[in-house]
């Protein structure tokens, strides 16, 4: 695979997610990195690289999904493909194929939980064969929450001889909007599941992406409830439907590592007291995404992006026996937090994580990367992961 003239390529690059990838590897690895941006017009793409100064050393490439052959084509010139280009239910599938025809590593920003199955289903095997590995869910679903369940696990191991069988992910603070690609994603799912009933059972199935394993019954995080041994009052978490599935996804590739009884659920502080309950009761009853959400290629403004933040904590155990891992992100978590970890995310699987230790196959986030993209994570992204306490 060293051999293939690029690193990377960012397809989609001319989309507001995109640009935002396109920009940071320019910023953060400069001539260090040969990559190319990916697009449908020659034009756009002339016209984004010089918005965004970046050197006519940056090569363009015309592909398109409608077009196989211009996929094939640019798959087989790269080591890996960053894909920003969404809802991944209406233009994902040909790029994935043509990633695993040509061997060719592939990370996304997918919060589409039955096209992901489906993925699993129709492709799994010939990744595995082609060495190609798939990597869903690369962005702020689901790598805060997926590395952050794996961090605490792994602590959990050497301080106790095993890990915790009940963890609860909470998101503490949080300022950011969620992208229009989520909005767009989520309305698409649930318009294909009013056609194909079945998909609805996946969606409420936590182990619909866990190759046929099902483990103890969830709980659901789906109302406001008062926890008193974290000092809050807890609300629904609008992402909690897709990062519940990866997480134990990621449980089931990796052996069980959690434990075949591993339950898991997330939800998000609104503080205590009648204040605390009143706030959770409002979360509970709102529109994540407002009256008006962001369309697909819409986002914040920089300002906007360069104020956000979040902190996730994630609890096992209680008493003397309990443990708490901490992510936290400097940039807002739907764009500026994202375009970073994505970009990390491919450069993880082409400079850290060798073949024999990650074979090819369709992956969610830990068991594909591992301990290297926390590193790789905390030395370029902004992302901090630590142990509380």
């Amino acid at each position: 695979m060293s051999d293939r003239f690029y690193e990377l390529v960012v397809y989609g690059s001319t989309g507001y997610t995109g640009r935002l990838v396109a920009e940071y590897l320019h910023a953060e690895y400069g001539d260090d990195l040969r990559w190319a941006m990916a697009g449908r017009s020659q034009d756009k793409l002339e016209t984004v690289r010089a918005e965004m100064g970046l050197p006519d050393s940056v090569d363009l490439i015309v592909a398109d999904s409608s077009d196989p052959d211009s996929l094939a084509a640019m798959c087989e010139r790269t080591q890996a493909v960053i894909t920003t280009v969404g809802p991944y239910q209406l233009y994902g599938e040909p790029l994935v194929k043509a990633c695993v025809a040509a061997g060719t590593d592939y990370v996304d920003l997918s919060g589409e939980p039955a096209w992901m199955r489906d993925m699993i289903d129709r492709y799994d095997d010939a990744a595995k064969a082609s060495g190609a590995r798939i990597v869903h869910s690369c962005g702020f679903d689901s790598i805060p929450f997926d590395m952050g369940v794996y961090l605490l696990q792994r602590k959990a191991k050497a301080k106790r001889g095993e890990p915790f069988s009940r963890v609860r992910g909470r998101v503490r603070k949080m300022e950011g909007k969620f992208s229009g690609g989520t909005a767009a994603s989520l309305g698409h799912t649930l318009v294909r599941a009013k056609e194909e009933p079945h998909i609805l059972d996946w969606l409420k199935d936590p182990f619909s992406l866990s190759d046929g394993f099902t483990g103890p019954k969830q709980p659901t995080g789906h109302k406001p409830m008062e926890e008193p041994d974290l000092g809050s009052w807890s609300a629904p978490f609008i992402m909690a439907a897709i990062n519940t599935k990866n997480i134990h996804r990621s449980n089931a590739l990796m052996n069980h590592a959690y434990g075949e009884d591993f339950t898991y659920d997330e939800m998000m502080f609104t503080g205590p007291g009648d204040q605390g309950r009143q706030t959770a009761e409002m979360v509970a009853s709102q529109d994540p995404f407002g009256k008006t959400p962001p369309k697909p290629g819409e986002g914040p403004t920089q300002e906007e992006r360069d104020n956000g933040f979040y902190e996730i904590a994630f609890y096992g155990g209680d008493g003397n026996d309990a443990m708490t891992a901490v992510v936290t992100g400097d940039k807002d978590p739907g764009y500026g937090s994202t375009s970073k970890m994505i970009a990390e995310a491919a450069l993880c699987l082409t400079r850290d994580v060798d073949r024999d230790v990650t074979p090819g196959g369709v992956y969610t986030p830990a068991p594909a990367f591992g301990n290297a993209l926390i590193e790789r994570l905390e030395a370029h992204a902004g992302l901090t992961f630590r142990m509380e306490g």
